[in-house]
C-alpha cells in the first residue's frame, strides 16, 4: 500500500547529530516542524550508501534554505553512525542527522524494512509539515539515487502546496510553466 497522502505516525531514534557531536532522539514531532526529507539506506559501512549520503550533503544547504531538514536512517544504532562520521571520508562531511533504527520500528513504518536482512532499503521520502508523506523514492539494493531529483521533487511539492490549483509536468524546474487541471485540457496535452 503507497504512503502517498498518508501522515507518518510513529518515528522516532536515537540519532547522532554531527554538527553538534551529540547524541539526540529525533520524534514525529520533528517532522512535524518544516519539510523533512528521510532518507533510509541499508547499513553503514558498505559501498553504496556512503556515495548517496555524500550526495545528500551536497544539496543540504540548498535544502535548509527551502526549510527542509533531512534525516537519514539505517537499522544501525547511533553509535555506529558516530564511528561512520568519524572513520568515513565520505560520512564525515554529513551535517544532517544521522538516525539509528536498530529495533526496525522505523523501517517498517515507512514500509521499507526488508526483514530477512534485517537492513532497511533504499527510501526516499518528502514529507510536508504535517507531517504527510508526498514523494516516494524505493531503489533496489544496488542502485544509488541522484540527490538533485529529492531537490526538484521537494521544490515542486514545495510549489503545488502554496499554489492550490496547479500541478508540476515532468521535468518541471523552479519558475517552470505549470499547468492547471480542467477540461479546457483534456486530450490537449
Amino acid at each position: 500500500m503507497s504512503l502517498i497522502g498518508k501522515k507518518i505516525e510513529f518515528f522516532n531514534g536515537n540519532a547522532y547529530n554531527p554538527q553538534t557531536e551529540e547524541f539526540i532522539t529525533v520524534d514525529v514531532s520533528d517532522l512535524q516542524k518544516g519539510w523533512s526529507v528521510v532518507i533510509f539506506y541499508p547499513a553503514d559501512f558498505s559501498f553504496v550508501c556512503p556515495t548517496e549520503l555524500e550526495d545528500m550533503q551536497k544539496i543540504y544547504g540548498e535544502l535548509q534554505e527551502l526549510g527542509v531538514e533531512v534525516y537519514s536512517v539505517s537499522t544501525d544504532t547511533h553509535f555506529v553512525h558516530k564511528a561512520w562520521h568519524d572513520h568515513s571520508d565520505k560520512i564525515s562531511s554529513i551535517e544532517y542527522t544521522m538516525v539509528g533504527d536498530p529495533t526496525w520500528q522505523i523501517a517498517r513504518e515507512f514500509d521499507v524494512l526488508d526483514e530477512e536482512a534485517g537492513l532497511a532499503q533504499r527510501g526516499t521520502f518528502v514529507i510536508d509539515p504535517d507531517g504527510v508523506v508526498q514523494t516516494v523514492e524505493i531503489n533496489a539494493d544496488g542502485i544509488g539515487r541522484e540527490a538533485a531529483y529529492t531537490l526538484d521533487k521537494v521544490k515542486a511539492a514545495q510549489y503545488v502546496r502554496e499554489n492550490p490549483g496547479e500541478v508540476c509536468p515532468a521535468d518541471w524546474k523552479e519558475s517552470g510553466d505549470t499547468l492547471t487541471p480542467g477540461l479546457d485540457l483534456v486530450g490537449k496535452i
